[in-house]
């Protein structure tokens, strides 16, 4: 929301109503919903005076028309933008797997676009309803198939596009008459490679899937700008065809979720940008019972899995995902102590306050994340344990303050929905909030089921299966022919990758260069010195390292010191299952520090830096 104005006394009035017809287009091809136009007239009162030098209107004191008026005419005439004839042809794809309740609504919405060159392809993904029936009435091209899942689809409608631009629509969801124009006006804007839009609940839909549309796990689009997205869902997206058919298009392996995320990842490995636009909007129906609800989280974690098997580097130690840009949808899980400030700017002179909204911490995430739950489960069997040994009773507060901790999230996130107030009571709204904040416990139980059943586990190793001592170690010196030592690196980050390994970058502060993950519990860092020796030849010194993390040592000796009191005590069944676990965690220590440090040796060896050895006094002392 923003205001702008010329007065004509010392802009003029040719100028003003310039600057008004472009502020009016302007707002409305970028996808506001609307724009207010003051004044009427120039005639200004203040405190019962006259303001005599300042002319806002679009009439004269007398009513009279000026310039400005004919301008603000002819732009909202032409909302919401003045017609381009170079906008390129448009192939929409809709791919549909058993979709006859929403099928119907979703080729109503295609019919009625507002758009000059498009087709669209309906793909029947083996569909076993009416769906078939259902398109051929519309006249849309229908492609039949065999199921074999969401991707798949994708990659037929891919190939039988003859437009540019191929936009793609889930058969649940029904597009705004002018959906394509905003995706196309946004590609004639920009080089983007892929478009997305908004999707939205229908205010018509059901109750429950009101309370779906207000409730995590929805398609929501992640932005690093106003206008340059890091990802955009597929119920509401365009991509450039030559793009999609230069990474191969869609990963069949994604079967029902996953393959939105996992494309916009790879366009944007390649170096290229996706867009959003926010006039670009789709009305998307939500699951309508809870039932379908968890199936669809089931699938979502799936679809997790699936993605961390692929790109496990985008993901930290314990399998979360950790977006660049921010989120934005309704139903996001809300942190448990909100952390918005309003800046207002020194002693309040910020004319336009922003609202600064930093990313939660640890403590804040913990109760967001769905291995939340396993904590909570541990503790409970923690506190069971002290029917036989009561002094482990002592961890019950701790418990009792886990679940509170769900429980006050839960609510604190349901209280953020909204609903059409026309529609429902107070009292009504009130137990539909209720229902959301039961979807909001449910989301993240059922997201945890798939990702375990589909081995997105803390406990998941990803790398080489053979193991090294897990000790510090440092490899001989190597003399050979001069690179750079950032190109050296990125081999032997891109020999770990092929191993299998999960490879990180050091930082511009910190004092490793590469790093090799083992798990939850260890990982082990590399770090390299060069020398250059002349006549076109290096010396090349690497070292690695084990690294374990803090909150491990707490750990075992947590489980080490109840072992031992509970072994005094006499209560041996206990002290023997504590210390059970606690070697079970430095087992499994040190199986990952010693495969990422087997990690290290093996893509060292794979660059060749292992083949050539030089007395240590060839170089000055090593600096620690």
């Amino acid at each position: 929301m923003t205001e702008m104005g010329l007065d004509s006394v010392r802009n003029g009035e040719a100028r003003q109503a310039d600057t008004l017809e472009w502020q009016i287009r302007a707002m409305f091809e970028e996808g506001c919903s609307g724009a207010f136009i003051f004044s009427w007239t120039d005639e200004w009162f203040r405190g019962g005076a006259d303001v005599e030098d300042w002319s806002f209107g679009l009439t004269d004191r007398n009513r009279c028309p000026k310039p400005a008026l004919a301008s603000v005419r002819r732009a909202f005439s032409q909302v919401p933008m003045a017609s381009a004839p170079d906008l390129p042809r448009v192939s929409v794809v809709v791919c549909v797997y058993n979709g006859e309740a929403t099928i119907a609504d979703c080729c109503e919405g295609l019919r009625r676009l507002d758009y000059p060159d498009f087709e669209v392809i309906v793909v029947d993904d083996g569909s076993t309803d009416r769906t078939a029936d259902i398109v051929v009435g519309y006249g849309f091209r229908l492609i039949r198939e065999q199921h074999g899942g969401l991707s798949n689809a994708r990659n037929v409608g891919l190939h039988a596009a003859t437009g540019d631009i191929v936009a793609y629509i889930d058969a649940d969801a029904r597009p705004d008459e002018r959906w394509l124009t905003y995706l196309a006006a946004e590609f004639s804007r920009a080089e983007h490679v892929g478009v997305g839009g908004w999707n939205i609940g229908p205010p018509d839909d059901c109750w429950m899937a009101q309370c779906v549309a207000q409730s995590p796990g929805r398609p929501v689009h992640v932005l690093l700008s106003d206008t340059v997205a890091e990802h955009i869902p597929g119920c509401c997206m365009a991509f450039r065809k030559a793009a999609l058919e230069a990474v191969g298009g869609f990963d069949p392996q994604f079967r029902t979720a996953g393959d939105d995320v996992d494309i916009c990842w790879r366009l944007r490995e390649r170096g290229w940008t996706l867009g959003f636009s926010h006039g670009a909007m789709v009305w998307h129906h939500h699951r309508d019972s809870v039932r379908a609800y968890w199936k669809q989280q089931v699938g979502y974690g799936k679809a997790e899995a699936l993605l961390e098997r692929k790109w496990p580097e985008k993901y930290n130690s314990a399998g979360h995902l950790t977006w660049g840009g921010r989120l934005y949808g309704r139903g996001l899980a809300q942190p448990l102590v909100g952390t918005g400030r309003i800046y207002q700017g020194i002693w309040g002179t910020a004319p336009f306050q922003k609202l600064d909204t930093p990313s939660p911490g640890l403590f804040q995430a913990l109760p967001l994340m769905p291995e939340w739950h396993l904590f909570i489960a541990g503790l409970a069997l923690v506190t069971l344990l002290g029917l036989a040994w009561p002094p482990l009773f002592a961890v019950s507060p701790l418990l009792l303050v886990a679940l509170l901790a769900s429980v006050v999230q839960v609510f604190a996130s349901a209280s953020c929905a909204q609903f059409p107030r026309t529609s429902y009571s107070p009292g009504r709204a009130l137990a539909l909030k209720v229902v959301v904040a039961g979807l909001h416990a449910l989301q993240p139980i059922a997201r945890l089921r798939g990702r375990l059943l589909h081995g997105l586990t803390i406990w998941r190793r990803r790398g080489s299966s053979e193991l090294a001592l897990p000790i510090p170690r440092t490899y001989p010196l190597w003399v050979g022919r001069w690179q750079a030592p950032d190109e050296r690196l990125r081999a032997i980050h891109a020999a770990m990758k092929a191993n299998g390994s999960v490879a990180l970058h050091g930082g511009e502060y910190d004092r490793w260069d590469l790093e090799a993950r083992g798990g939850l519990f260890g990982s082990s860092r590399l770090q390299m010195a060069v020398e250059d020796s002349g006549s076109g030849t290096q010396v090349v010194r690497l070292r690695s390292w084990p690294r374990v993390r803090a909150r491990v040592w707490v750990g075992v000796a947590a489980l080490t010191a109840f072992s031992a009191t509970a072994a005094i005590n006499g209560a041996t069944q206990t002290s023997l299952i504590l210390a059970a676990l606690g070697l079970l965690a430095m087992a499994r220590v040190l199986e990952e520090c010693g495969a990422s440090m087997s990690a290290i040796r093996q893509a060292i060896e794979s660059c060749g830096l292992m083949e050539r050895k030089v007395p240590v006094s060839v170089l000055a002392p090593e600096r620690d």
